[in-house]
């Protein structure tokens, strides 16, 4: 089976509740059809470069994905109906990545250098 990255971008009026059930019904969609969901990372709601449909930010969640690409079609089917997502991209890769991803690696380093900046006041 053929390796995915599934990155979404939602809504930025959604709780972070709402976001959750997105990311399970997009992982119940690939289990359904014989594929299988290996991480899921939500990076939490984020500035765009850009307005997309009104909206200046939206919550950005990462899927990784084992699974052959009819089961992509199909997502990917299923998120272009979904309203409340306003832009999603798959792309196959060699691997994955193991950890966590370059954008959790860079909140965790902002969030250190946050804390080492307010200690040193």
């Amino acid at each position: 089976m053929a390796l995915y990255e599934h990155v979404f971008l939602a809504r930025q009026d959604l709780s972070q509740a709402q976001v959750d059930a997105l990311a399970a019904s997009a992982t119940e969609i690939v289990e359904q059809n014989e594929g299988k969901v290996t991480k899921t990372e939500t990076w939490g709601l984020k500035s765009l470069a850009y307005k997309i449909d009104r909206n200046r930010k939206a919550h950005f969640v990462l899927l990784n994905i084992d699974a052959p690409g009819s089961v992509v079609e199909e997502l990917e089917r299923q998120t272009r109906i979904n309203e409340d997502v306003i832009r999603y991209m798959t792309i196959r890769v060699d691997e994955h990545e193991e950890g966590p991803s370059v954008m959790m690696r860079k909140n965790d380093r902002d969030r250190k250098r946050r804390s080492d900046r307010e200690e040193r006041d």
